[in-house]
């Protein structure tokens, strides 16, 4: 059987190293950017033979001795190790419960929404947004005002002009949510949502192809964002993802401010302006609407 995406994944990571980088002596006149096959092979302790085959989708399944020694080659992070792992089908793969919808628990939503000050969403396995509190509908009112099957913040990021205003490190969110995707669609094969959202994005989007090529991945549980709201202005917030134990298929993205700063006062500007209106009720990014 043939395994395209372990040989591209390979293949990509041997091409973003140089010698230097890996203690090899630079020949003169050397014109391979990146590490050659022999040199890949030779550091991980197998045969050139072997590793072209690996490259080639042609090798079978490596073992984990032979996935561990890869790893060490081309210095893998943890995430990019684990995602070489998934690509091999050596890694135990969770279910693809990305083809049925996902309910959020009343509990859930209850946290969700006591969240006065903090905007926070609730994504499941597809990435799509299934549930957010007020002050999300009010921080992204563009996404919070779409149809259930296209709240996707990495489609929107991707595909929707507006979304260029609102991040202000536009391209580099952009790069993260592909990552996030190809490990999304490594881990769940068969999920035909996924399948299709990338088709979408080859389509569509002119910097996806290209991103997407480099076969990057990457697993942020915690970060910072720029955003630029129509209203009150710029938002410098943190963000944190946790994954319900008792839900395992949701993850839940909480965004807030320091206190005493600028974005503090204005995401309290932004939530008193949004409980005088009746229009931005606390159900109004519910997964149901």
């Amino acid at each position: 059987m043939v395994n395209k995406e372990l040989g591209d994944f390979l293949r990509a990571r041997r091409a973003g190293l140089t010698p230097e980088e890996i203690g090899l002596p630079v020949e003169p006149g050397r014109r391979v950017t990146g590490l050659r096959r022999g040199e890949v092979a030779r550091l991980a302790g197998v045969s050139a033979e072997y590793y072209t085959r690996l490259e080639q989708g042609r090798a079978g399944q490596p073992s984990e001795q032979v996935l561990h020694a890869l790893s060490g080659a081309l210095r893998l992070d943890d995430v990019e190790r684990r995602h070489l792992f998934t690509l091999a089908g050596t890694a135990a793969r969770k279910p693809d419960r990305g083809e049925r919808s996902t309910r959020v628990r009343p509990a859930m939503r209850q946290v969700l929404e006591s969240m006065h000050l903090c905007p926070a969403y609730v994504r499941d396995d597809n990435l799509e947004i299934v549930a957010g509190n007020a002050l999300w509908a009010l921080v992204f009112p563009d996404i919070a005002a779409l149809p259930r099957r296209e709240r996707n913040m990495v489609r929107w990021t991707l595909l929707d002009p507006r979304a260029r205003a609102v991040w202000r490190d536009w391209e580099q969110v952009a790069r993260d949510y592909v990552h996030v995707l190809r490990l999304a669609a490594a881990a769940q094969p068969r999920n035909q949502r996924i399948t299709n959202l990338i088709g979408e994005l080859m389509v569509r989007s002119p910097e996806f192809p290209g991103w997407w090529s480099e076969h990057r991945v990457h697993e942020r549980s915690a970060g910072r964002k720029r955003i630029h709201h129509h209203l009150v202005g710029d938002l410098e917030l943190h963000f944190e993802i946790f994954t319900p134990v008792a839900d395992p298929a949701l993850s839940m993205l909480v965004y807030s401010a320091p206190p005493g700063s600028p974005s503090e006062e204005r995401l309290r500007l932004l939530a008193s302006w949004g409980s005088e209106s009746a229009a931005a009720a606390p159900h109004s990014a519910d997964a149901g609407s």
